[in-house]
């Protein structure tokens, strides 16, 4: 089959890889234009563009799909299905059937739940045990359209979203390449959505991933591992700065500390919740690197009694 591959990050790469090296034919990329990133700013290309470069492959980067020029280089390209992988922009309408197949969006959990952006992440704060991975034929509407694979990946006690997603982006691959070879055989079967089971996952924003240290020390660990790497979770210290976490240890033995109360022990930094006590491992202060959280309470020079997330007493609420 000719293949129109749609694709941007890393998460993208081993199924730009599999279908690489099977027996279709990727005849096109579309990613992203190249964005700044670094202390320079300078502009860099995505992941799947050097990968798809480095093969060979006519790379696309339009700002979006609804330039006539693009839609015109894909008709011309007349792929038999277009597949997208964290693509990170949306097909209008008058693409969905251009190529003989439509649109395949490998999407990272087991639809109808967590429709949207952020599923891995929404799905590990959610506290769910089992995830998975759906290759489903895109349509007008967020994520609603006909089923034609999908794989359950189990949720590990410490995972954060960026341990479930490299999982989740390995096993996806031979999902989307099966699903690929099924339609080229004429096995491929689409099942619609069921209508019960419904959760939405829109984009994580900075805001929520601020740690409300009155929240259960069960909540604020899903809660950063759920923002692990991306956005990143944080507090603040009582002069409001703020300070990155790195995923946490719950202390269930240890509860005589208030919320966002630090007590920086020998061997570890606690901090109080609205249950019991957790322990930091690697923090970022504003404008530093990560540092092992005991490195950074001596630097510090926490006083005893300080308080994270807001002025002493508001333990972390809003």
């Amino acid at each position: 089959m000719r293949l129109l591959f749609a694709g941007t990050p890393e998460v993208a790469l081993p199924s730009l890889r599999a279908l690489l090296d099977s027996d279709h034919e990727v005849v096109g990329v579309l990613t992203r234009p190249d964005a700044r990133r670094g202390r320079g700013r300078s502009l860099h290309p995505s992941p799947v563009a050097e990968l798809a470069r480095a093969e060979g492959l006519e790379v696309l980067t339009p700002h979006s799909l609804r330039e006539e020029e693009v839609a015109a280089r894909i008709a011309q390209l007349a792929p038999d299905a277009a597949l997208v992988v964290a693509y990170g922009g949306l097909v209008p309408p008058a693409l969905l059937d251009v190529p003989t197949h439509g649109w395949l969006n490998l999407h990272f959990s087991l639809l109808p739940a967590w429709r949207g952006a952020a599923p891995v992440q929404r799905a590990l704060i959610a506290g769910d045990d089992v995830t998975g991975a759906s290759v489903f034929r895109l349509e007008a509407g967020l994520d609603t359209g006909p089923v034609l694979g999908a794989l359950t990946e189990t949720v590990r006690a410490r995972d954060t979203a960026g341990d479930l997603l490299g999982r989740l982006a390995v096993s996806g691959a031979a999902l989307l390449l099966s699903v690929v070879d099924g339609l080229a055989a004429g096995t491929a079967r689409a099942r619609p959505q069921p209508t019960e089971g419904v959760s939405l996952a829109p984009k994580l924003e900075a805001a929520e991933a601020r740690v409300r240290w009155a929240e259960p020390a069960l909540a604020i660990d899903r809660l950063v591992r759920g923002c692990t790497p991306a956005p990143g979770a944080w507090t603040t210290l009582p002069d409001g700065t703020r300070v990155k976490l790195g995923p946490v240890d719950p202390r269930p033995d240890v509860t005589d500390l208030s919320p966002g109360e630090v007590r920086a022990e020998r061997r570890a930094v606690l901090v109080g919740t609205g249950s019991h006590a957790v322990a930091l491992d690697q923090v970022a202060p504003a404008g530093r690197s990560w540092m092992a959280a005991d490195a950074w309470a001596r630097g510090a020079r926490l006083e005893p009694g300080t308080v994270l997330g807001g002025a002493p007493g508001e333990g972390g609420r809003p």
